[in-house]
């Protein structure tokens, strides 16, 4: 069973400003969330809500609501501005 995914529009505009290479990863990898919620390397954030998946220098953080069976993207950025 697959999971919805949800894009904030602010992560949208984040993800559509990265370099193309780095666009189609990160687009790649959050497709794969829907089949695997929690990837080897994802890791939940302790700071505030929710997991993080590194893709090279970037990272994706995201919410996993397990009982509706979603996923909500909530920020895209490069490692040293995403947790800010």
């Amino acid at each position: 069973m697959t999971f919805s995914i949800s894009i904030l529009r602010r992560a949208q505009k984040e993800l559509a400003h990265l370099p193309k290479e780095s666009y189609e990863q990160v687009r790649d990898a959050i497709r794969a969330l829907a089949y695997k919620p929690r990837p080897t390397g994802c890791r939940k954030l302790i700071a505030r809500t929710g997991w993080r998946l590194k893709i090279g220098d970037y990272r994706i953080i995201y919410e996993i609501d397990d009982k509706s069976r979603t996923i909500e993207v909530l920020h895209i950025g490069h490692r040293r501005n995403v947790y800010r």
